[in-house]
């Protein structure tokens, strides 16, 4: 190999490299994860074997500079941190200053935070999916105003698992903030696809969710699923009511949290359980972080009592979004 084939190869190498450190930092970014989590010691080295100006440049347009941060963007406080963070990396490297950099830092600075945030996730066909939610966990009396790992847990799942989805009527219960219903939507062609919850404001969420992502309710037979938004009292409805839903699929993420409504969930899948006349019972799925051994241990011990059979199933092999791993999460498949 001659002088130039090496240094058009290393060019290229470089730029390639470049690519996958700007669509790391994208990736974190839209999801708001926590900033440690950052591939920040690539980017040091980056900065010394290439062009700063050109690798500072690319995160940029990225993340800050990039249309889905002008149309839904993260909390102001979270591109404060992140736009701070990258200049002290920045002039730790001892590199040129990037005037635009600090620019965007400024025009942050001044901007005013809002209750309300948006994380975006990069699907595999290069799509997002974007989530409306709260800033603080618990907000309006509620935990749902949020997205929570096991939610993300299993989406993951349901793209590797697209049989479970494709074609059928699924419901979903608890869904929050939508994250797991809005990706089976996105990428697995559900027939139909139902959304519920029982808190006011978090009904009023899924429904900005639904809309932002170009899922807003229809019953025609356009392209896509046919969505809806349903309040669900777990305590009052009925096995008739759940019936008409004709679901072929039931899931279900991070609603094993508190001991005080085990019980009234155990219920709520017995009925779901109950295969209709002359059909078939759903295929349901759990999703859940067990935060709490002796909570999760109860649902488990209800489960049984209510002679469901249960069963964990392995989780998702590929890593597509970024949310935290340390914790564990398993999902259950129930038996009538």
């Amino acid at each position: 190999m001659n002088a130039p084939e090496q240094t058009e190869d290393k060019s290229d190498a470089c730029a390639a490299s470049r690519d996958g450190l700007s669509a790391s930092f994208q990736a974190s970014f839209f999801a708001m994860c926590r900033l440690g989590s950052f591939p920040w010691h690539d980017l040091e080295r980056s900065l010394q074997d290439a062009s700063s100006a050109d690798v500072l440049s690319d995160i940029l347009q990225k993340t800050v500079h990039h249309p889905l941060c002008k149309n839904n963007p993260p909390s102001v406080k979270y591109r404060r941190l992140f736009l701070s963070e990258l200049i002290k990396r920045h002039e730790a490297s001892a590199a040129e200053p990037l005037d635009d950099v600090y620019d965007a830092l400024a025009a942050v600075l001044g901007a005013e935070e809002e209750p309300v945030c948006h994380k975006s996730y990069l699907l595999p066909s290069g799509d997002f999916v974007t989530v409306s939610e709260s800033v603080a966990v618990i907000s309006e009396g509620t935990t749902g105003l949020v997205t929570w790992e096991a939610a993300l847990h299993l989406a993951e799942w349901a793209l590797e698992n697209l049989g479970a989805f494709s074609g059928r009527s699924v419901l979903e219960l608890g869904s929050g903030a939508g994250l797991a219903g809005l990706v089976v939507c996105r990428a697995c062609s559900p027939r139909r696809y139902t959304f519920s919850d029982c808190h006011p404001s978090v009904l009023q969420r899924l429904h900005g969710n639904v809309r932002l992502n170009g899922l807003a309710p229809r019953r025609d037979p356009c392209p896509g699923p046919a969505v809806s938004v349903e309040e669900l009292d777990w305590e009052a409805v009925t096995s008739e009511r759940l019936q008409e839903f004709e679901a072929d699929t039931v899931i279900a993420s991070d609603v094993v949290y508190d001991p005080d409504i085990v019980c009234c969930l155990v219920q709520l899948l017995s009925k779901i359980l109950q295969c209709p006349p002359q059909g078939r019972c759903p295929d349901v799925y759990v999703a859940s972080t067990v935060r709490n051994p002796e909570t999760y241990g109860l649902f488990k011990s209800e489960l049984s009592k209510a002679a469901i059979r249960h069963q964990a199933i392995p989780g998702p092999e590929r890593q597509v979004f970024p949310y935290n791993r340390t914790t564990t999460i398993e999902i259950l498949k129930l038996y009538s």
